[in-house]
């Protein structure tokens, strides 16, 4: 079984850590990994080379990715090819990158970052949030769209997940499509599926307990926890 069939109709947990969390800790951080494994998680997506590197270890395909502000650039998931490579160096199956159409401060082009994860033997995943950035990264050579930058780029971030998004991209893009951002209720993953997502990521309202227990700080009358 390749890689993309390995996820296709299953739950992948994005299983990350903002700074100040213990997680980033990446012991800590496998850990919460191997869990989601054990709840049935059929894959995980990752953040930098040192987390990857462990859950490559588990038994599921992974999706890597490294987060950076770079200056001169609004990408921030993996902004180079350089990264890419370091990403398959520690055995990503699939690297996950920007593929908004935005401008790398290194100037490189998303084929260039498409054949470095290809180079490595891995899939490429493009992060994208729009039907025409779906196919324009298709076009380039993108296994995998995914909805993971929708409503990121541009106005206030909206609060549930783009599923009409999912169905867009689904009936007009010659890849499979991978739903992500946002989705928070099984319901939710499941409408997902319905408009024909291959796979579904979940990552907050599963693997970052500090955000989950702050949504129910602040319903409490007494809480100190800032909104």
């Amino acid at each position: 079984m390749n890689v993309a069939e390995a996820i296709r109709g299953r739950l992948v947990v994005s299983c990350q850590a903002q700074d100040g969390s213990p997680f980033v800790d990446p012991a800590h951080m496998m850990a919460m990994a191997a869990a989601a494994v054990l709840g049935g998680a059929a894959g995980l997506r990752g953040q930098g080379v040192s987390h990857v590197r462990g859950m490559v270890n588990l038994g599921v395909p992974v999706i890597g990715l490294v987060k950076r502000n770079t200056p001169g650039s609004p990408v921030y998931i993996t902004p180079t090819g350089a990264d890419v490579t370091a990403l398959t160096d520690v055995g990503a199956q699939i690297v996950a990158a920007d593929a908004t159409g935005r401008p790398r401060a290194s100037g490189e082009k998303l084929s260039e970052i498409v054949a470095a994860a290809h180079a490595g033997g891995a899939l490429f995943m493009a992060d994208v949030d729009s039907l025409d950035a779906a196919l324009a990264a298709a076009d380039a050579g993108a296994d995998l769209v995914g909805t993971t930058l929708s409503g990121y780029t541009a106005g206030p971030v909206p609060d549930g997940p783009d599923i009409a998004l999912v169905g867009t991209l689904s009936r007009h893009c010659p890849v499979p499509v991978i739903a992500e951002g946002r989705y928070r209720t099984p319901a939710q993953v499941s409408a997902a599926f319905d408009e024909g997502a291959w796979a579904v990521v979940v990552g907050t309202a599963i693997s970052d307990p500090v955000n989950t227990t702050r949504r129910f700080a602040q319903a409490c009358p007494h809480s100190a926890v800032e909104s």
